[in-house]
């Protein structure tokens, strides 16, 4: 009786030991794995990348927690306005866009308020 031989889907080699085992070493696994994620990873890698710029931004900009300044200002340093973690709607209907805890407001007149959450 001829068993069929299991192999590594990474590399072709011969899967020696547990039945259960579907690799032939952790580099196959993880080249594996790496390559099955790698567009999720790399999407994710760069929304990343922007936030903690947006972030960084907003912080350089409003070391005091409070300021009022152009929307000039932000686009000159690079800031993306597409990307935000989160957005607080306000009793007023004013609507504040977040990048951690780093906030702002569109004035609609050109300027923007800077806030900074604080921790509760």
């Amino acid at each position: 009786m001829n068993k069929e031989e299991r192999k590594c889907p990474e590399c072709g080699e011969p899967l020696v030991g547990r039945i259960d085992k579907k690799f032939c070493c952790d580099q196959c696994r993880n080249n594996y794995n790496n390559r099955l994620n790698s567009d999720n990873t790399n999407l994710v890698r760069n929304i990343n990348n922007i936030l903690r710029k947006n972030r960084r931004i907003l912080m350089e900009l409003n070391p005091e927690g409070k300021i009022k300044l152009s929307k000039n200002k932000l686009i000159t340093k690079g800031f993306n306005f597409n990307f935000h973690t989160n957005i607080h709607n306000t009793k007023n209907g004013h609507t504040y866009y977040f990048c951690y805890e780093q906030g702002y407001l569109d004035l609609k007149d050109g300027f923007f308020a800077l806030v900074q959450r604080k921790e509760a």
